[in-house]
């Protein structure tokens, strides 16, 4: 959990911002915020709110964060539903909706829910909604439902539709609903030790201790090992780049609990990268220092998602002031515009050709980080997304059809 204090970040935001946080939380004085998600470490949203809820609670704001409980059904279940919602074809039954719908129960019945705000996390813990009562809910989808699979997007509207709010991360992901929608954008911390500047030597000390040289450019992937952010095509990415230039690869990342594919694709990357002395492969579950460090090694970062909802890795490697190749899916558009804070592509081709690009450009992939940085200081801190869920929950005992934060 997050043990810096908001007035440190003031370094970074400026006085003005904290004040303003300072101010809004007053308004929520004597309101308990409750957020459910289905994993307490991994993923982005475990991330964001280990940050978020300490400094929700030092602004006097009377925040919490529960866990539901799943089990290998019915996460392999749900990992079903994440491919399916993004577009991937998947084999989903009746007894998968059966095991979703048990358990779901199951939670329903042992979960305590306490808030006078119920803030639930993406598709798991979506049938809690089922205890409503004289409460608010708010429902939070982290990812790219902008084509969703009909079946599942139905299947999960009857619950939806009980909700009082829904948040999405972009226009795109927005469907029609009758209820009230928000648009927030997710965050990095600044002050994180995944995103905290690091002195030279420690940066070095793990470039030593995974044998990786700064002896050739190094292109880096930092993500879960997840079919949807395509690390075999970004092996072949680096195929394409190795015909001209002499490079490495590094894709390095953790996995989540409630992802049980994870295992079965990093053995498919291991089974692609071997014997090749220049492709380095790092399982670093919740190391974020060594993630710090290896982002600030990079030359270039590369994140070939195939879907995304946000891409908080994109946001991590702008914020280090380094040159990113992404793809034009998703949140990620938010985040980088083409040839200003980095390049967008469509292919395994136009990636390559990106990053060969910014290997023969030193000083233009010098200045696409740096306008990177001042985009994500801008929009994507952690004090911007404080800031717009305190309006959130405001806005609850508010009416208005739709609103955009």
């Amino acid at each position: 959990m997050n043990t810096t204090k908001i007035n440190e970040y003031a370094a970074v935001v400026g006085q003005p911002i904290i004040d303003d946080l300072k101010l809004l939380s007053k308004r929520l004085k004597g309101k308990v915020i409750q957020n459910i998600n289905s994993t307490a470490v991994g993923g982005g949203v475990a991330e964001i709110l280990s940050r978020m809820v300490p400094l929700l609670r030092e602004l006097n704001i009377d925040t919490h964060w529960d866990v539901i409980k799943g089990g290998r059904q019915f996460f392999d279940v749900t990992k079903k539903f994440h491919n399916a919602l993004h577009g991937r074809p998947e084999e989903i039954n009746q007894r998968d909706l059966d095991i979703f719908l048990e358990i779901s129960q199951n939670n329903i019945e042992e979960m305590d829910i306490y808030g006078d705000i119920v803030f639930v996390h993406d598709p798991q813990p979506i049938v809690l909604v089922k205890k409503k009562k004289e409460n608010k809910w708010i429902w939070r989808c982290h990812i790219d439902v902008s084509s969703p699979n009909q079946m599942i997007w139905e299947f999960l509207e009857d619950f939806i539709f009980n909700y009082d709010a829904a948040v999405f991360s972009s226009p795109a992901f927005s469907p029609k609903l009758p209820i009230r929608q928000f648009l927030i954008s997710p965050s990095i911390d600044p002050l994180s030790d995944k995103n905290r500047e690091l002195p030279q030597e420690t940066i070095d000390g793990v470039l030593r201790k995974y044998e990786i040289y700064k002896s050739k450019p190094i292109i880096t992937q930092i993500s879960r090992f997840d079919r949807l952010k395509d690390p075999l095509g970004v092996i072949e990415v680096y195929k394409q780049v190795k015909r001209y230039r002499d490079c490495q690869l590094l894709l390095a990342g953790g996995g989540a609990s409630d992802d049980p594919e994870g295992k079965k694709v990093l053995e498919e990357v291991k089974d692609k990268a071997k014997h090749d002395p220049d492709i380095h492969i790092l399982l670093l579950p919740q190391n974020d220092i060594e993630i710090n460090a290896l982002q600030r090694a990079s030359t270039v970062i590369i994140q070939k998602s195939i879907k995304e909802g946000f891409g908080l890795t994109v946001t991590e490697a702008l914020w280090k002031a380094k040159p990113v190749v992404a793809s034009n899916v998703g949140g990620i558009p938010l985040q980088i515009t083409h040839k200003y804070s980095g390049l967008l592509c469509n292919s395994i081709e136009g990636a390559g050709f990106a990053i060969k690009q910014l290997l023969n450009s030193p000083e233009y992939a010098k200045k696409l980080g740096e306008n990177g940085r001042e985009h994500v200081r801008n929009n994507f801190l952690l004090t911007r997304h404080l800031k717009d869920y305190m309006l959130l929950f405001l806005s609850l005992y508010h009416r208005e059809d739709v609103v955009y934060l």
